[in-house]
């Protein structure tokens, strides 16, 4: 059997193609089709643990979700997770082979399209379509040569390709004409139509530019999909641009606050999307150079780059702003890499994020973290250890930590300790991603950290029916006969 396949490639980054693929995704699962998705190679800090113990972007585990599957490392077969500004941590089917500089990766695309061509044959012999996602833009003519994320995928497995493109950015004419511009001939005729992302307003004023796109491109606009205002969905990697408007409370309605440092590579921060929800939260992501204000509650959150980051917020000047949190009462929690820098060091004999070394860490608590060659990736449950309230997450981290503040764990997960919970009850922090996504540890958490009657918000149902709503979209507003038609 061979899967048919349908690409979504964008004209620039944040068109939608993430969310167009979720949505088609989900459309089909409705119709009784096996469906899965597919992304060669992305670009994220946001990722997933899968079913396999792989890791791939969080992008394709809502995808997978949208289809009732468990995700696989084999629909994400490239990840490329940015631990500086030229620099990245490659990730193939799962699992990090090893750090590299940009130009070196140039030269390393045919091994990872080897890798996206093997995980894609073994996707397409146990699916009927495959929906496949593009990165960036087709377009970067710089990016051209093997490329393996976009039309030359297209191309070297023989599919057509949907254009998405956002009016809401502006420029939604231009950006189409000029992708298309910027193709080869064969690429041209590889792409079947387009979808208009995010408009709002009276589509009967738009009727002109579309006629004339199609004119002067000769190809069909598939449909013109709307601005869905309050959908949640996970993000694939950008912080989110607004504050979440939470059971439409506004923030400054809300009295309990809870403040997360934008690290210069923080990772995984779809750890707060049930904290921005919550209608009783004021939630804020502060920049490092932003006067923090009071808060009840602040979060260190994960990190690519676990010394660098910790380098730039003692440059900023927060370690004695941390201090003065804990002197007046606030709570201090870390997940991950923001967990590391509790203790007392971070030791990266390896260079396994950066040049080889030791850091001091903040200290308050007494632990040390070494970071091995071996990532640990792992989907767990348990309890919290002072509530015992339900917990369930997954582990992404290379660190190992030791030392007398791992006797006081913050939860149990699948039978063994993790974290820490200092003895004068300020400090705490984990490993566990997705710590709040659970109703009931949420509430526990915030409960510890000053907030007694919490209503945390269920973010599983909320993915759920975003899903569903993307789905809705496609069925009334794009031309769902064209797309079977592409898809027999």
């Amino acid at each position: 059997m061979s899967a048919r396949v349908l690409m979504i490639q964008g004209c620039t980054s944040d068109a939608g193609k993430s969310a167009l693929v979720t949505a088609l995704c989900r459309w089909l699962k409705r119709r009784g089709v096996k469906v899965a998705p597919f992304k060669p190679q992305n670009m994220a800090l946001n990722s997933a643990v899968t079913a396999n113990g792989g890791e791939i972007g969080r992008a394709q585990a809502v995808q997978a979700q949208a289809c009732g599957l468990a995700p696989h490392s084999d629909m994400n077969p490239v990840l490329l997770k940015p631990n500086s500004d030229t620099g990245c941590q490659v990730i193939l089917q799962g699992r990090a082979v090893t750090n590299m500089e940009a130009a070196a990766y140039h030269d390393y695309k045919q091994v990872a399209k080897a890798a996206v061509l093997d995980s894609f044959a073994r996707l397409s012999g146990q699916y009927d379509v495959l929906i496949v996602e593009g990165a960036g833009s087709p377009a970067e003519i710089n990016l051209r040569a093997g490329d393996i994320a976009n039309m030359g995928f297209a191309e070297a497995v023989d599919c057509p390709v949907i254009l998405i493109a956002d009016i809401d950015r502006g420029g939604v004419f231009a950006h189409i004409v000029g992708t298309l511009a910027l193709l080869s001939e064969s690429e041209r005729t590889r792409v079947k139509g387009f979808v208009i992302n995010r408009f709002r307003g009276d589509l009967g004023l738009l009727q002109d530019g579309l006629d004339w796109l199609e004119r002067e491109t000769g190809k069909p606009v598939l449909g013109v999909l709307p601005y869905l205002h309050g959908l949640h969905l996970e993000a694939e990697d950008a912080l989110p641009a607004v504050a979440a408007m939470a059971g439409g409370t506004p923030a400054l309605q809300r009295r309990f606050r809870i403040l997360v440092p934008v690290l210069p590579r923080i990772s995984n921060h779809t750890d707060f999307d049930a904290l921005r929800l919550h209608p009783g939260v004021d939630f804020r992501f502060i920049g490092l150079d932003e006067a923090p204000p009071p808060a009840d509650l602040i979060v260190l959150p994960g990190s690519k780059s676990v010394r660098a980051d910790l380098d730039a917020l003692r440059e900023r000047g927060w370690a004695a702003h941390l201090n003065k949190h804990l002197r007046y009462g606030g709570k201090l929690l870390g997940i991950c890499g923001g967990f590391q820098m509790l203790g007392r060091a971070i030791h990266d004999p390896l260079g396994i994020e950066g040049a080889p070394g030791s850091s001091a860490g903040l200290g308050w608590l007494d632990m040390e973290t070494t970071l091995a060659a071996d990532k640990q990736l792992r989907n767990v449950t348990g309890r919290l250890a002072f509530d015992d309230a339900l917990i369930s997450g997954y582990e992404i981290h290379a660190g190992v930590s030791t030392g007398a503040a791992l006797q006081r764990p913050l939860a149990w997960l699948n039978g063994s300790p993790d974290g820490a919970l200092a003895a004068d009850g300020q400090v705490a922090g984990t490993y566990l991603h997705g710590l709040f996504d659970t109703p009931a540890a949420a509430d526990a958490l915030l409960a510890w950290a000053g907030l007694w009657e919490s209503r945390a918000p269920d973010i599983h149902a909320l993915h759920e029916a975003a899903i569903d709503r993307l789905a809705d979209a496609v069925e009334n507003h794009l031309d769902t006969s064209t797309l079977l038609h592409l898809l027999s």
